[in-house]
């Protein structure tokens, strides 16, 4: 199977005037109108008794809109940004145009220590509130995190829950998608003396109730290409370690197996295989299995999945194999 190679063009960091002027009309215009269709008594209670939220506004970074944290730059007349859209600006204030210099804003980052928020994943089911330093960390582990795409072919940036990153791999990444808890795929390469990193493929299964990434790929190991073959889980770790699989590829009477826990998706694809935590099967080895002349690589990978149950009487876990 070949593959073809994808160009992947990154945009620049660095914004300029035009943008940020652009940025920050945009802001105000939906701060404003947000403000007009609120109610005198809401206006009026606001006055009286500051709301968190409106001190969260003021640790609201005008350029990117991200949360600031320390260290919060200022200009001479007090506008602030965050320290790294201070670098995005060429040091221009983007609110007065002055000279940004060196000024920190002390007082912004002591009233944010006494802020209490709840996670920004709230909206996906999240219920804890943390101090406003502790958030962030615990934004960048939450349970409730949207996920990365696992496609491997190109660096996909859509995020999203399992639901919808089944769909998008489906519809955009046009991924072969099967039921069922056990698989038979079969690998064939015309010239297996060239081995690109990009030759790979991916196949999602549905089996448990549950979504599973097979990948199956060849890729240079020092001097020598290797092709390499392994399992990973939509869903986080924890609910990973409830599943096992097993893979085999053989011919010629001898065969490889390789048994395992499937990694989850919050591993990258690059993670997983850079571990070499899966069936990794040697040229030499792989042209023995294809028999033939060794002029053609002809791979059969088969394979299962089952559910961890624990036994009630003994403790022990028993298989769940799916019929």
């Amino acid at each position: 199977m070949e593959s073809d190679s994808i160009d992947c063009m990154a945009s620049s960091d660095v914004m300029d005037d035009d943008e940020i002027h652009h940025h920050q009309l945009s802001s105000s215009l939906s701060k404003t109108h947000s403000n007009n269709g609120n109610s005198n008594n809401s206006s009026l209670s606001s006055a009286v008794h500051p709301s968190t939220t409106s001190v969260h506004e003021l640790l609201e970074c005008p350029v990117c809109t991200n949360s600031m944290y320390p260290p919060i730059h200022q200009c001479h007349n007090g506008h602030t940004l965050c320290s790294t859209c201070k670098t995005r600006v060429h040091n221009r204030c983007p609110t007065c145009r002055q000279e940004l210099g060196d000024i920190r804003c002390l007082a912004l980052e002591k009233v944010a220590e006494s802020l209490e928020l709840p996670c920004k994943y709230m909206s996906l089911g999240c219920p804890e509130i943390f101090p406003y330093y502790s958030k962030l960390k615990h934004e960048a582990l939450c349970n409730f995190r949207p996920y990365s795409c696992p496609y491997a072919g190109s660096e996909c940036a859509v995020v999203g829950d399992i639901p919808f990153l089944v769909t998008h791999l489906r519809d955009d990444h046009k991924v072969d998608m099967h039921s069922g808890c056990t698989f038979n795929h079969r690998y064939v390469k015309s010239n297996p003396q060239e081995v690109e990193n990009a030759t790979w493929m991916l196949t999602v299964f549905h089996c448990f109730g549950q979504y599973f990434c097979l990948h199956f790929e060849a890729f240079q190991l020092g001097v020598a290409p290797v092709y390499m073959a392994f399992l990973r889980f939509m869903g986080d770790e924890l609910e990973a370690r409830n599943y096992s699989y097993s893979l085999e590829v053989g011919g010629n009477g001898r065969k490889l197996i390789w048994e395992g826990t499937p990694r989850s998706i919050r591993d990258s694809h690059r993670k997983v295989r850079d571990s070499h935590d899966g069936l990794i099967i040697q040229r030499n080895m792989a042209l023995f299995f294809s028999g033939g002349d060794r002029k053609e690589l002809k791979l059969r990978v088969t394979g299962r999945i089952w559910k961890e149950q624990q036994n009630p009487e003994g403790g022990a876990c028993i298989p769940n194999l799916c019929s």
